[in-house]
């Protein structure tokens, strides 16, 4: 499963407002600095994400973007699917309705498909792993873990 750069910067512009004082809306251009991100895509993605109602503008001198409600009440899966659309791991999974995916060989009682039970699975999986992860818990993590090695990707000598 490959999530495009819309999720990325999305969830990294998320994290950085999720860094700041709620009170103080960000600048697009001081996110897109601070994350080393290119402005006019970041305009593309934050209008997906004001749309899902994530985050907030304000205009003016001052304004800005800001969270539309707590970092620990926004899960990855409301951000992922605002960015992406449904989360498939297949081509032939299809869209039904409230953003849900099946796969397309239902119609057919699963027979032209051996691999349904698995696909079906790993979808449910990516969709709750995304479900029960905030942007606090991530903001959390980033916030602990600055400058230092993610220790997933660290090599041990042993």
């Amino acid at each position: 499963m490959i999530f495009t750069t819309k999720a990325e910067y999305g969830v990294r512009l998320l994290v950085e407002l999720g860094r700041q004082d709620v009170a103080s809306p960000v600048s697009l251009k001081a996110i897109a600095e601070a994350e080393n991100l290119p402005l006019g895509y970041l305009e593309h993605v934050v209008a997906l994400l004001r749309k899902a109602e994530l985050v907030e503008s304000t205009r003016g001198a001052r304004g800005g973007y800001r969270l539309s409600r707590p970092a620990e009440s926004i899960t990855m899966d409301e951000v992922v699917i605002a960015l992406e659309g449904v989360v498939a791991p297949m081509d032939c999974f299809v869209e039904e309705c409230d953003r849900r995916v099946a796969c397309s060989h239902v119609a057919d009682g699963g027979a032209g498909c051996a691999t349904r039970m698995l696909w079906t699975r790993v979808q449910e999986a990516v969709i709750d792993t995304l479900r029960h992860t905030t942007l606090a818990e991530l903001v959390l993590f980033e916030a602990a873990n600055v400058g230092q090695p993610h220790p997933l990707f660290s090599l041990s000598s042993n």
